[in-house]
């Protein structure tokens, strides 16, 4: 096992470099250092002697990969990418186009994405599961029946319309909760109440058909009918046998929501004007500003690694059967 961790581990560097060399070619293909500045600088302002003092400002006088006019190894560390790519892999983020701290920033935000992220994930993760379960129990019923359906029916509906809806119902009409913004302190508590519960409603559907599947599948597999047989009752055998082997498709399932818990919801916290990691990322992309981007891919590239990592360790402890070579 510690051979395959070092192994993995070995592969990340590779693994981020390629990243953020696609990141940044993907962003310059879109747009030039000068595009960029006269975005920053704005129509009345721009002048060719203020473009080229921004591009200096910020580094991005330099060629973008490759310098032919130095010498030797200055051909590739004398370029944007070099000097902008380097830095991170020891968490140096620099600072935004518009002057701003990036890493600071991010410590800022983090706490509203974890605050919303973190209870969404639990409570929708407990709520798809047991729902999941009961169909199982209730299975060629008609409860199963319907339940299939409305998941069904809830998969087809957009994520748009729950947010929309909810905000239109429980805050215009009901006047619950604010309709959107964020608190300091407990005060965020009913900030987050509506996001949270849209969330967790909107993931119902597809999470709780795709783990009835599972389910299912483990059910009626030779060891269960055998517990069964030896007189254990239905709802110990999806206790101890089913949810316990299902347990290794879920927890791949887990693996790609764990960026999210620290970069936040992108559309959740641009409606609810929560101001996470997530809305941040929007105005980024928005006012394409490079730095920003290129740091929210590469921790999500970064947190992407260590939960497959993660998923691969945890497997041994649900099955010890399972060997990682």
């Amino acid at each position: 096992m510690f051979a395959y961790i070092v192994r993995r581990l070995l592969y990340a560097p590779l693994i981020l470099i390629g990243v953020n060399l696609l990141t940044f070619a993907l962003f310059f293909v879109v747009n030039t250092p000068d595009d960029m500045a006269r975005m920053q600088l704005g129509a009345k302002r721009v002048t060719p002697e203020a473009i080229e003092r921004w591009k200096i400002e910020r580094g991005y006088d330099k060629p973008l990969l490759f310098d032919g006019a130095a010498e030797g190894a200055q051909k590739l560390t004398h370029t944007i990418f070099f000097e902008k790519s380097l830095r991170m892999f020891v968490f140096d983020f620099g600072r935004a186009d518009d002057g701003r701290d990036i890493a600071n920033e991010l410590k800022t935000r983090m706490g509203p994405s974890l605050a919303i992220a973190l209870p969404t994930f639990v409570l929708g993760l407990f709520v798809t599961v047991c729902f999941a379960l009961l169909l199982v129990f209730f299975r060629a019923s008609y409860l199963d029946f319907w339940g299939v359906v409305l998941c069904v029916a809830m998969m087809s509906i957009s994520g748009l319309f729950y947010i929309i809806g909810g905000q239109w119902l429980v805050s215009k009409v009901w006047h619950l909760v604010p309709i959107s913004g964020y608190g300091a302190g407990l005060d965020a508590g009913r900030f987050l109440v509506l996001p949270v519960v849209i969330g967790v409603i909107a993931g119902i559907g597809g999470s709780a058909r795709w783990y009835r599947t599972i389910f299912l599948e483990e059910a009626g597999r030779d060891y269960v009918r055998t517990a069964r047989a030896k007189g254990l009752s239905e709802l110990q055998a999806l206790f101890r046998h089913v949810l316990k082997n299902a347990m290794i498709p879920i927890l791949t399932g887990v693996v790609v929501v764990i960026p999210s818990l620290f970069m936040g919801s992108l559309i959740y916290e641009s409606f609810f004007g929560i101001p996470g990691l997530g809305s941040y990322t929007i105005d980024a992309i928005n006012s394409q500003d490079f730095p920003v981007v290129r740091a929210m891919v590469f921790i999500g590239s970064l947190l992407y690694i260590v939960g497959l990592i993660l998923t691969d360790l945890s497997y041994t402890l649900v099955d010890p059967r399972v060997r990682l070579e």
